[in-house]
């Protein structure tokens, strides 16, 4: 039979070698399992659970006749709340004239992969998203090394290192992007790494793109700090409100970008992208993220609050990994983990598995725990090593989710909390345990 001819031709995404979000396409996987009856640990997907705050869903409501498209910038009280947020709890030097507001801040960072010049420098491990931006936007990448022994540290020698052969090798890097806390470890950047990063970047008249959406999910063990604070007139920082108001379904992102001309230059290339691709952020969300930035006492006890609940729920799983001789970085911001199963690469392999990818595909069909290979966040395919969410479990539904959050209002002790209010998060460790066992008798 003759091939049917068709009247497209493609450009696949594909064919540049990208595939589905990883992120996204496990949570749909892990739903049509769920609606199949089946039990799935949900460790694969990132998403903050906590139910809308009262207030912000009341703005949402009192808003809902608003329908007409907005400045494609954004509205001028928004970006002047976001402006004053920002400058009062992350010391950023943010002017709402520099301020550009988007549908999540995705569409925001490829906007800024097609308006700025230069390969875009990115660390080991890194979000899964950035690199398909770049090479979408026809941009080059190149990876500054990251490795477990070190615990995926961000080494401002070895960033020197990698700009200096990268241009050896005929590149031209012209952003670095940076993530803190991170996705996928969970790690913060210090103040004294992000200064020494900052001081590079100007000599080496790199720009920053400084993704802090995790900023307010911070554990208290290292305090979170913005690369714009070292490096003002060349770091554009990236947040919204999905990650510490649970609102990734309200898309609303934010650039914050330098208040200087070359700033004013950029916001007039990202004013000019937003118009022709999505033309204005929906317009109620807009009204009702004002609220969001608007310093509101309950609002600002509500963002701390979810926060503590996140990073109990993250310990207490890394706390079992790290029981179980997994490496794993210890988590100092978000709800993610890393961990390490180069230990058992004997017994994996005689399982078959040598790849990331293959190690989460059996943890899936074998123990029903989902994950994400390490390969999804541009670690080496080879390198054994997971993200895990805690974000997930328990919090399945909206109504397990104000349970938790109900419960912790209770009593908020940890070991109380965890021990009485999260079954599916004990029967998950449980079950990475049964792993461990199941690979050390591999072993003998």
């Amino acid at each position: 039979m003759a091939e049917e001819r068709s009247p497209f031709r493609f450009l696949a995404a594909s064919a540049r070698g990208l595939e589905p979000s990883a992120t996204l396409a496990i949570n749909e996987l892990i739903n049509d399992l769920w609606d199949q009856g089946r039990e799935v640990f949900h460790l694969g997907f990132g998403e903050s659970r906590f139910p809308v705050h009262p207030k912000i869903a009341e703005a949402l409501r009192a808003q809902v006749h608003q329908q007409s498209y907005l400045p494609a910038q954004g509205l001028r009280h928004v970006r002047e709340a976001i402006a004053a947020f920002y400058q009062d709890r992350f010391r950023v030097p943010a002017h709402p004239d520099r301020i550009i507001v988007g549908p999540g801040s995705k569409p925001l960072i490829y906007a800024l992969m097609l308006a700025l010049d230069g390969d875009l420098l990115l660390t080991t491990p890194s979000w899964v998203s950035y690199q398909p931006h770049a090479l979408l936007a026809h941009k080059a990448s190149h990876r500054v090394p990251g490795v477990p022994e070190n615990n995926y540290e961000l080494a401002p020698a070895q960033l020197s290192d990698t700009i200096t052969r990268v241009r050896m090798n005929g590149g031209d890097p012209g952003i670095l992007m940076l993530n803190s806390p991170s996705n996928p470890t969970g790690r913060v950047l210090d103040a004294q790494t992000l200064e020494a990063v900052g001081a590079i970047c100007r000599q080496e008249n790199i720009g920053i793109l400084s993704d802090e959406i995790y900023g307010l999910i911070n554990h208290g063990s290292v305090p979170h700090a913005s690369a714009s604070q070292f490096y003002p007139e060349g770091t554009v920082v990236l947040g919204g409100i999905s990650k510490h108001l649970s609102l990734g379904g309200w898309r609303f992102g934010v650039a914050v970008l330098p208040n200087t001309e070359a700033g004013g230059r950029l916001l007039k290339e990202l004013r000019v992208l937003g118009g022709e691709i999505w033309s204005a952020t929906t317009a109620p969300v807009q009204y009702a993220a004002q609220l969001a930035y608007s310093d509101d006492p309950e609002i600002n006890a509500y963002i701390d609050e979810c926060a503590a609940i996140h990073a109990i729920r993250t310990h207490y799983l890394w706390t079992h990994i790290i029981a179980m001789g997994i490496r794993c970085p210890r988590p100092e911001g978000g709800f993610y983990l890393f961990p390490d199963f180069e230990w058992w690469r004997e017994p994996l392999q005689k399982l078959g598995v040598t790849t990331s990818a293959q190690l989460s595909l059996f943890l899936l069909e074998k123990f029903q725990i989902a994950t994400l290979p390490g390969s999804a966040f541009g670690s080496p395919p080879t390198q054994l090593s997971l993200r895990l969410s805690s974000s997930y479990l328990d919090m399945e539904s909206r109504e397990k989710a104000q349970a938790i959050l109900d419960a912790y209002r209770v009593d908020p002790d940890p070991k109380a909390f965890m021990s009485d209010h999260h079954p599916a998060t004990n029967r998950a460790s449980q079950q990475l345990g049964r792993v461990i066992e199941y690979f050390e008798m591999q072993s003998n």
